[in-house]
């Protein structure tokens, strides 16, 4: 009778139970301790959590409740949250307005471009929507291009250190209510004739790229040409001076983060409309849209279930964060300080509908682009146990790259028998490696795993989180169970 009382009562702590009977190991599979042996890690760096979910097994609980930073399987949090409480179908719109009149032409009036949180706003969406102001009869603009970027309440959050130095990196921008294209641009480098040209993607209306790459006689194009791009803001825009060398025949391309939100948007747009044709006379100013403007053209971003996707498969920071920021504008209340604040509290709530008290969990902007996000293995596992029963299970599963085959998953673990058995997010910054989803055994049967390795010296580190799947696949193939 005790007995009982004593499963009854572990029963109420767990909000999806284990098989009865099931042993629980709290010893780390031979095998992955002797991956970490060879990388000369001690056992109480990682983090491991293993439990069946449709069929026997023995599930593993390794260093289970320390706190621990996740890197970028934060993500899961933010992204399943998403999916669950603002829907699958949920979209973000992006608008222009006018306060003036439209006549042959020619508006006499103020351009308002209203930002509404989209975190997939790219140039194409971008240029359709200017294609749609166009063909409402706008092709003159009399007065300013006013940004208003008063969606989101966004937290003053501490400036991510990469370790690099190089604040132009794309993974390192930050959310914007009026987010456009990432905040990128894509550089493409080409010689001919023994010259090099410089082209720019988009082109931004207030950059100017001064070209000075020598080109070098002709040689094997290097994988990553002696080039640098180095932004000089003057007094009327911003120069982009290219400098170094390239062999004579070859090509190059890069990724960059150029100016700041306003300036990138505005940038983006001015060089839309003179492509289209069209031109505005004003200046370039931020602001909120008046009451009784006009609404001219309207944009709807792509379906929570598309982005994400995009967020999981490729581990987009700065998708995830704008998601996060999206929580939290969605559910703010008087009492939240900020939209990162709500979205946090909001999460809380929403895993404790589930039964998860997840006392460990920090969320500071949702993308584990963060050196205070913290979590347990225990809580992710809980969490992946809820989303596996989740009415949109299959959406947020498929979102996850597939070991083997895409994603931030598609080099690891070719040529082995998990390929196309998993779908985990992975998490990397110079101090984790981190793995954690949904696998198949060699029984076809489904597990949660949770795999997170904190330490100073992770290098090689991917290859024991690897172990775990590769342990998992073969032990139930030995035991037939």
């Amino acid at each position: 009778m005790f007995k009982s009382l004593r499963v009854l009562a572990l029963a109420t702590l767990l909000p999806f139970t284990l098989p009865a009977l099931a042993q629980i190991n709290t010893t780390l599979p031979e095998r992955v301790e002797k991956a970490l042996k060879a990388s000369k890690l001690t056992n109480d760096a990682l983090s491991l959590v293993m439990i069946p979910l449709d069929g026997p097994g023995n599930p593993t609980y390794f260093n289970a409740d320390v706190s621990v930073n996740p890197a970028s399987t934060m993500k899961l949090f933010t992204t399943y949250a998403a999916l669950e409480m603002l829907g699958p179908t949920y979209q973000w719109q992006t608008e222009f307005y006018t306060d003036g009149q439209l006549k042959d032409g020619v508006l006499n009036g103020n351009l308002y471009l209203k930002g509404g949180g989209d975190p997939k706003l790219n140039m194409e969406k971008l240029w359709l929507l200017m294609r749609d102001l166009r063909a409402n009869g706008v092709r003159k603009v009399n007065g300013d291009l006013v940004l208003d970027r008063s969606y989101f309440n966004i937290p003053q959050l501490p400036v991510f250190n990469d370790d690099g130095g190089d604040d132009n990196k794309p993974f390192l921008v930050g959310p914007d209510s009026l987010l456009v294209n990432l905040k990128s641009v894509r550089l493409v480098i080409r010689t001919e004739g023994g010259k090099a040209t410089v082209l720019m993607d988009p082109p931004l209306a207030n950059v100017r790229i001064d070209n000075q790459v020598q080109v070098s006689k002709a040689a094997p194009c290097p994988a990553w040409p002696k080039l640098r791009f180095s932004p000089v803001t003057q007094f009327d825009g911003t120069s982009l001076v290219a400098t170094g060398q390239i062999p004579q025949g070859c090509s190059a391309q890069t990724y960059m983060s150029l100016l700041d939100h306003p300036g990138y948007t505005a940038g983006a747009v001015r060089g839309i409309w003179q492509e289209l044709g069209g031109s505005i006379m004003g200046k370039d100013r931020e602001g909120s849209v008046p009451k009784g403007a006009t609404l001219i053209a309207r944009a709807n971003s792509p379906d929570v279930v598309e982005v994400i996707r995009d967020i999981n498969k490729f581990s987009n920071n700065t998708m995830a964060r704008q998601l996060f920021l999206s929580l939290g504008e969605h559910f703010r209340n008087g009492a939240d300080a900020d939209d990162a604040q709500a979205a946090q509290r909001v999460v809380r709530q929403w895993l404790a509908r589930k039964g998860i008290t997840a006392t460990h969990l920090v969320m500071e902007n949702g993308s584990g682009l963060s050196r205070d996000e913290r979590v347990s293995a225990r809580e992710m596992a809980a969490m992946l146990q809820a989303a596996w029963h989740s009415p949109y299970a299959a959406e947020y599963i498929s979102s996850l790259p597939i070991v083997a085959k895409d994603g931030t998953m598609r080099k690891r673990l070719r040529g082995t028998p998990m390929a196309g058995e998993a779908h985990v997010k992975t998490g990397t910054l110079n101090t984790v490696r981190a793995l954690a989803g949904f696998s198949r055994d060699a029984n076809g049967r489904n597990w949660v795993v949770v795999a997170i390795l904190n330490s100073n010296r992770p290098w090689g580190a991917s290859s024991i989180l690897d172990q775990v799947l590769l342990d998992l696949y073969s032990s139930t193939k030995r035991s037939g169970g």
